[in-house]
This record gives C-alpha cells, structure tokens and sequence, in this order.
C-alpha cells in the first residue's frame, strides 16, 4: 500500500510556505536557504531509508503484541484510543529523554538538532537511523495490549502534532505552555543555552517533564536570546555526514579506550562524556557559546537559485518514489533510494561551495536518466512525456548551472 507520509508532507509545506510569507510580511526573517534546503534533504532522505528499515519498528511490535501481550483491548472501545495517545506520549517522553541522555540514541537524534535555525524546514529535519533505537522504547504498549491500529494512529497523531511548535513566531500561549507542548517550550528545547540543555521532552502533554523535573519556561528574548544548533557544531550540509558524524565519533573514542569498561559505558552514558584515553589523547575544545556563529557558506545567486531548482525536482520525484515504491522490484528500489540519496549529497556539496561540485552536478544531470527509465519502464508513463519532461528540466538545470560556475560572486543565504 502506498506510503502514508506522502498524504501528510503538502500540508507541511503549506505551512512552511505560510510561515516563510509571515517571515517577509513581518520583517522577521527566521529562514535561511542553505539550512531550508538541508532540513527537507535530511527529511526527504530518512523517509526513502523508512521504506527498507520500517517493517523493524512495526515488526517488532506484532511480534510483541502476538506473544506478549496480557489483556485483550478493542479498538472499538474509546478509552483504548486514550489509553493509545496518552500511553503513546508517554513513551515518546522517555524515548526522547533517552535520545538527549545517552550517547547511543544521541547519536541518531542529533540530526534534528544540528539545524542552527528554528522554523518549519526544522521540523522536517529527520534521522535515517531512528530505526536502530526506536522500537525498545513502545513495546511496553504491546504488552498492556494496545492494539497495532491504535497504536500506528497514536504515533502518528503524537509526531504530526509536533510540527507546528517549530517556530518563532508565535509567542508565549499563557497555560497552554503550562500544559502542552508549544512553540515557546519547543524554542527552549532546541536551544543550546545552559538552561534550554535537555529540557521539554513532551510531545504532546507537559505533564511529564513536570512530573520528571525537565520543564524549563521560555525566558525573555531580551534578557536571554536563544541560541539553536548544538554543541559541537556540524558545519555541512552533507546529509551523510549529518547522519554519521556522532557515531564515527563515538567509534572513535571507542577505539582510543583504553579498557574495556570505559568502551561499553561510552554508548549509554551522557553525551560529552569520553573516556578518560580518548579525552587524554585527543581533546575536544570546551563548548563556548559566546564564540558561536552561525553556519553559513558563501555562494552566489546563481548557484541559490540552481539549489533551489534542483530541490523541486528531486522533492516531488523522492515524494513519487516513496509513495508507490511498493510496487517497485527490489532491485529497482534499490537504484531508486541511491539516486534520491546521491542527489541529496550532491545538492549538500553546492550548498557549501564544495570543490569540484560544478562535475558533480554535471554527472547529476546524466544520473536524471534513472527516474527517467522508472517512470518509463516500472510505471509505465508515456516515453513521449518522459522524454519531454525530463529533457527541459535538465537543460532548465544546465543552463543555470552554467550561469552559477560563470557568476561566483559569494552571498550568503
């Protein structure tokens, strides 16, 4: 069947769109390209690994559900549906606690964070590798009976929720901060100040960092502006490097242990803990955030505007290929990923003026015969159109290619 989060990615653009004219109505500008442009592509590249990685999440629940499960609970029932969305929170809460509080889940869920703006791309702004971590924290929902529809639909109810709190423009909500998640309790989670560090898990209810003691309240942007992004900053838009650089660093200090105890306590302790070796060894700066500045390569509009060009060409045809994957041979989705996953990488490189990134894309364009020979050959589209459509948006894409290498005029965006 097709992919459900195909039904729900153009209303997030819509949104994003809506808050991006907000942004120029109000003279408040919270956007940045380069970043934008990043977040859809880390979105966009975790949602194609989501086809072969998320029969393990769901997998892992039937299985639990089948031979673990202690009462008998009815969909029909609507106290199971409550039972289903508190229960679901509840276990994000812990689930998101951990991904702040142990290296390993970390390590996955920096992606969301490296971002150094906050807005609606943010949002969109996901891991490839949740899949290694996800599923140990909602078992328990199997084992109390939940039953998998309820629980599908609470999940997706708790993650959807989330993404209109990411934003800056809309300010404090009096008791509904108190109470539930919102953009000011967001804002204060994605920061990397000293009092926004690990704090405002919920997803949906506030009454568990109440509870548990990691509420924090938004102060005044006056008395303390915030700072997004992360400790130890990333400093590229590479969407491989964006998804593996915790867990190379964390193979690294690993390898620079010098026993065996330090080696295994290094995955579930907190992050920025390291072994005494690998910190004797090879130090890391200590975090000084008032030396923060904000990632922001310099290239000219040209290239921005060829970025952007290359972004609604591979968003709609990622977005098609994730949708009806399903009925794509194994090999064929195989090539289909690769080519989505290659041209993000490609689109990263020109985002930060890499060198030698003008070949790239020239090999890009070439590489645009895939999803040509998919729609043609898996999908059935017309040649006649195949030829024409993918023959203007490649010569639309050269010839601005070509007046971006000729105009290297830096500007940052």
């Amino acid at each position: 069947m097709p992919n459900a989060i195909v039904y729900a990615i153009p209303a997030f653009f819509v949104l994003l769109l809506l808050e991006l004219l907000w942004s120029f109505w109000r003279r408040r500008q919270t956007f940045a390209l380069s970043d934008s442009l990043s977040s859809i592509s880390l979105g966009l590249g975790g949602q194609v690994l989501n086809i072969f990685a998320k029969g393990l999440n769901i997998g892992i629940y039937l299985l639990a559900y089948k031979y673990l499960a202690l009462f008998e609970l009815s969909p029909s029932q609507w106290w199971v549906w409550a039972i289903g969305l508190i229960g679901y929170d509840f276990c994000y809460y812990w689930h998101h606690r951990m991904g702040h509080e142990t290296n390993l889940v970390w390590a996955s869920h920096v992606v969301h964070h490296s971002s150094e703006e906050f807005n609606y791309s943010t949002a969109m702004r996901q891991t490839s590798t949740g899949f290694f971590t996800n599923w140990f924290f909602y078992w328990p929902l199997a084992l109390i009976g939940l039953p998998p529809l309820v629980f599908i639909v609470s999940g997706a109810v708790v993650l959807g929720y989330q993404f209109w709190i990411h934003t800056r423009h809309i300010g404090s909500l009096g008791w509904f901060d108190y109470c539930f998640a919102s953009p000011s309790n967001h804002r204060v989670h994605h920061g990397q100040n000293d009092y926004c560090v690990d704090r405002n898990y919920g997803g949906v209810l506030m009454l568990w960092d109440h509870l548990f003691g990691s509420f924090a309240k938004e102060r005044p942007a006056q008395e303390e502006p915030i700072i997004y992004g992360i400790h130890g900053q990333l400093k590229t838009f590479d969407p491989i490097k964006a998804n593996l650089h915790k867990y190379l660093g964390l193979l690294e200090d690993f390898r620079l242990a010098d026993n065996w105890r330090d080696r295994l306590k290094l995955w579930f302790a907190p992050p920025g803990w390291r072994p005494a070796a690998a910190h004797r060894l090879k130090p890391h700066p200590p975090h000084d955030i008032s030396a923060f500045r904000i990632y922001r390569p310099r290239i000219s509009n040209a290239t921005a505007l060829y970025c952007l060009l290359q972004m609604a060409l591979i968003m709609p045809l990622g977005m098609g290929f994730i949708a009806f994957a399903f009925q794509l041979s194994l090999p064929w989705q195989l090539l289909g990923a690769l080519w989505v996953l290659a041209s993000l990488w490609v689109l990263g490189r020109t985002l930060e003026n890499a060198p030698g990134n003008g070949r790239w894309q020239v090999l890009w364009l070439c590489s645009l015969a895939i999803p040509a020979a998919i729609a043609h050959l898996q999908w059935g589209l017309p040649i006649a159109w195949v030829v024409t459509l993918f023959s203007v948006a490649s010569l639309v894409l050269l010839g601005t290619l070509v007046r971006s290498l000729r105009r290297p005029l830096p500007l940052e965006v």
